[in-house]
């Protein structure tokens, strides 16, 4: 557009201006959809979390159509137009997004854009929760008096880009997927002389961690994320107790119980200093987890020990996957604070038997909605396998999921005791439960070999 142009712009704003906003996204399939969120939220919840995402962004996209009346289209990949329908309605024209990298696609969609008449085009993503329909109307106001606009992403790519003219050279020789999309998206219109416009810029949802941003935009206020009560049971944790609640401070939306069953340190003291609410019980983990179990105001419980860190972004994690269809309870997968040949084996058979069969120890952070907690009647009062016999009763009411991201305990047994001296305990005395040996007598041999 000449300068004649946007000055004839401004006196009449609607005068020969043909805009068009495209999104791109993809149909929801699980184990094709949001992958890198699969390890924390399976297949089908990564892929529910990639819908409402999408439904999100359409929803605001039909907010901007009937207000402004810019028209909107949707480029897929995946599924078929009949799917897409299906999903987003018949309100939109549905266009695949045809083959090639994500600079082809875009090359392609930008150029019939232009081709059928288009003054400006935008095309999106449904990957930022925090773009609004304001953002992008702010976003066609600049190409009145810029070549380009961009929406940069905290992550180095960008989230929105606007056009006023086809130029393929900026999706070209783009390393997409990597956090230098942006800076060199921003070389070459330095070297084509491109007048650019900056939107703010927004996190986006790819990886775990990412989860908690999800949760902050997203727009249910007929569904509260449910509270969370983090209970840990301690005796004389004063070394492993800071890491182990410092991990939980950020979380949002999060109560943190810990149980203390009479410690002679200073873990009482240093739990207040972080935050934590402290509770006083009789000695034993199950008995201090059902006391906080009991003071916890949660509809959600956690059950962690103090040796034992969560992942970043778990209470997102942990909320969606108690929504996940047929899902009862879940639990992180095991990982330990040592790299050492022989405790990567352990990690590995823990896992494979904890998915396989769904039988997660306490050591992974076990959680369950606080409901089905009470109805099974909490930790059985034994001295030990408390875990063992809580998640034998959890699996008669439903799935159990094993969210792929770790929670790290630390290796300390493994040192004191002996890589294999501790396995072979430990499965001693999974074995004697399973022979009907009173858990009282096992907890009292195994005490005998610490």
């Amino acid at each position: 557009m000449s300068a004649e142009d946007e000055k004839s712009a401004l006196r009449n704003p609607e005068s020969a201006i043909v805009n068009r906003l495209i999104i791109f996204t993809r149909y929801p399939e699980p184990g094709r959809t949001k992958t890198r969120l699969i390890p924390a939220l399976g297949p089908e919840g990564a892929a529910d979390l990639h819908r409402r995402m999408g439904e999100q962004t359409i929803n605001w996209a039909r907010e901007l159509k009937s207000c402004s009346s810019i028209p909107v289209e949707v480029r897929y990949e995946g599924g078929n137009e009949n799917l897409i329908r299906q999903w987003i309605g018949s309100d939109m024209p549905c266009f695949p997004q045809g083959n090639g990298d994500l600079g082809s696609r875009m090359t392609r969609a930008f150029h019939e854009a232009f081709a059928a008449g288009m003054n400006r085009v935008i095309i999106v993503g449904t990957d930022c929760p925090g773009l609004t329909a304001a953002l992008l109307q702010r976003g066609f106001e600049a190409l009145q008096f810029h070549d380009l606009v961009l929406g940069p992403a905290k992550d180095g790519g960008y989230y929105l880009i606007g056009l006023k003219r086809f130029t393929p050279r900026l999706f070209r020789e783009i390393p997409w997927g990597t956090s230098e999309v942006l800076s060199k998206t921003l070389q070459f219109v330095h070297e084509l002389k491109l007048r650019v416009f900056l939107l703010d810029p927004l996190d986006d949802v790819d990886r775990p961690e990412d989860l908690p941003i999800w949760e902050k935009f997203a727009t249910a206020p007929s569904r509260p994320s449910p509270l969370i009560s983090i209970i840990i049971p301690t005796l004389n944790e004063e070394k492993t107790i800071s890491a182990c609640l410092g991990g939980t401070q950020n979380a949002i939306n999060v109560e943190r119980i810990v149980a203390d069953g009479g410690s002679r340190d200073r873990t009482v003291e240093v739990s207040r200093s972080c935050g934590a609410t402290v509770i006083h019980s009789p000695k034993g983990r199950a008995r201090q987890m059902n006391a906080g179990a009991q003071a916890a105001a949660g509809e959600v419980l956690l059950f962690l020990h103090a040796d034992t860190c969560l992942p970043s972004g778990f209470a997102s994690t942990v909320r969606h996957t108690l929504a996940l269809p047929g899902i009862v309870a879940g639990a992180f997968e095991f990982r330990l604070d040592a790299p050492s040949p022989g405790l990567r084996l352990i990690e590995r058979t823990t896992n494979w038997r904890s998915r396989r069969l769904q039988m997660p120890y306490g050591d992974q952070a076990i959680f369950v909605p606080a409901a089905l907690f009470h109805e099974i009647g909490g930790f059985p009062d034994i001295p030990i396998m408390e875990d063992f016999e809580f998640i034998r009763r959890i699996k008669r009411k439903g799935r159990i999921h094993i969210v792929r991201q770790p929670a790290i305990t630390s290796a300390r047994r493994w040192h004191a005791l002996g890589l294999w001296k501790t396995t072979l305990i430990n499965q001693l005395i999974i074995i004697a439960y399973y022979l009907g040996i009173p858990p009282a007598r096992i907890h009292r041999w195994a005490h005998r070999n610490p």
